[in-house]
């Protein structure tokens, strides 16, 4: 795993490969209760706000939809582990037409787990996602601390901002450089 670049830009994960595919891992912290991060991670209606529409069986072993409207991505999933809360662990995949329609990478598992631990009055928050092909790792990267930068600004009481694309454009550089150790040292 690597997390230091040369730029400006403050990069909150680190990238690596497991047996040939792309691991991503974000972490922040934020100014909340765990019980607080928990909900916004959980409750569809919170998720609305700053992620994207997730429809169905949110507990353990059940199954769901997701719908991001930004760029237009429908998935399915199940939830593998769910221990309120401080853990949850969902395996995703794009369905086969949202993927046709946008001519990105063909469906995979991509496997998303989330850890939650106080630190003080503060929540600490780890995500990994593993599985995606590794070219593109720095792409996912970027998508993924973008959706927990939109986390902290729900738990901030504001809304997620409307420039992806620029946010999109200062951070892929920087994860593409991360990329580039992964490439190096393999």
């Amino acid at each position: 795993m690597t997390s230091t670049t040369g730029g400006g830009t403050r990069i909150l994960g680190s990238l690596g490969a497991v047996d040939g595919k792309g691991l991503v891992r974000v972490e922040d912290r934020y100014d909340t209760d765990i019980d607080d991060l928990w909900s916004a991670l959980t409750d569809p209606d919170r998720l609305a706000r700053w992620y994207g529409t997730v429809e169905g069986d949110l507990r353990a072993g059940g199954e769901f939809r997701t719908y991001l409207e930004g760029p237009d991505l429908r998935g399915v999933g199940r939830v593998e582990t769910c221990e309120p809360p401080r853990r949850l662990r969902v395996v995703t995949r794009e369905t086969d037409e949202s993927w046709q329609r946008s001519g990105g990478v063909p469906p995979f598992d991509q496997t998303l787990e989330a850890t939650l631990t106080v630190d003080g009055d503060r929540t600490v928050l780890v995500i990994e996602a593993h599985g995606m092909p590794l070219d593109k790792v720095a792409a996912y990267g970027a998508g993924l601390q973008i959706h927990v930068e939109h986390l902290a600004a729900h738990v901030a009481g504001r809304g997620p901002g409307d420039d992806d694309g620029t946010r999109w454009g200062e951070l892929v550089p920087a994860y593409q450089h991360l990329a580039a150790a992964i490439r190096s040292a393999g």
